[in-house]
């Protein structure tokens, strides 16, 4: 199964990526969690030693112009199209209580060429992990789907759009289903977090007609808590784990059989 994780900023789609990428660990998946957020947090919150000194493959300049051809900021460079990245995973992931994190680090913008070397090995590598591995692959994204193409999106079982009660985090949920929509992805999710009542969970349905919603997370200050202290947050809520859990069991529901495999 291949989930692709978005939402505005700060809404907690990290929180449901890290914690989504545990219980199908714990549950005997072969998981692959990737960090595409230009503001990483995934490794913090999934508890990865040392989290603050994982390089992005992005910004390692060696592997680029090894992989490409050309050294990252030079302008006018030629570079190799399809790099070679079928390698790459094992070397560089970081494994952790049975998830294998990547940090792929931010797909560079502007109107220089100097930055396509990065881009298109971090899109090689995207396309590899979609495309050719059997296993439970969870991106981490932006408030975006920069990270996605036409060919990968085909791969995407199904897109979770993060929203809290709010009406620019809902503004933000129909940019990116529309984005998604752009490129041929269909199966859009959505799933509320950090909800205090019912008056809020309301305020998302009534304010998201057309979408599907996934589960509802409650707010829970054991979170904020916890990262405030800067102790693991994944267990730090019974309830918020208690939701995920069901939200797994029916991304679970609705894969095609025989397309999962456990360790």
């Amino acid at each position: 199964m291949k989930i692709a994780i978005s939402g505005k900023g700060g809404v907690g789609k990290t929180l449901l990526s890290a914690t989504l990428a545990k219980i199908f660990a714990e549950s005997g998946y072969s998981v692959v969690a990737i960090d595409a957020d230009p503001a990483p947090g995934l490794a913090a919150t999934l508890g990865v030693p040392d989290a603050d000194k994982i390089t992005p493959i992005s910004e390692m300049k060696d592997l680029v112009q090894e992989r490409t051809g050309a050294r990252p900021g030079e302008t006018g460079s030629y570079f190799r199209l399809n790099p070679k990245v079928d390698d790459i995973p094992e070397k560089y992931w970081r494994e952790h209580h049975g998830v294998k994190l990547m940090v792929m680090g931010q797909l560079k913008r502007g109107g220089s060429g100097c930055y396509c070397a990065e881009n298109v090995l971090l899109q090689a590598l995207v396309s590899h992990l979609l495309l050719e591995r059997n296993e439970v692959i969870i991106l981490d994204m932006e408030a975006g789907i920069e990270h996605l193409t036409r060919a990968t999106a085909k791969a995407v079982d199904v897109l979770i759009i993060v929203v809290e009660p709010g009406h620019r985090s809902v503004e933000t949920a129909f940019k990116i289903r529309q984005l998604a929509r752009d490129i041929g992805l269909t199966s859009i999710l959505v799933v509320g977090n950090k909800i205090k009542s019912d008056k809020e969970k309301d305020f998302l349905v009534v304010n998201l007609p057309g979408f599907k919603f996934l589960g509802f997370i409650p707010y829970d200050q054991a979170v904020i808590d916890s990262d405030l202290a800067n102790r693991p947050v994944l267990d730090a809520s019974l309830p918020v784990i208690s939701v995920v859990k069901e939200i797994y069991k029916s991304l679970l529901s609705t894969s095609p059989s025989g397309t999962i495999s456990k360790n």
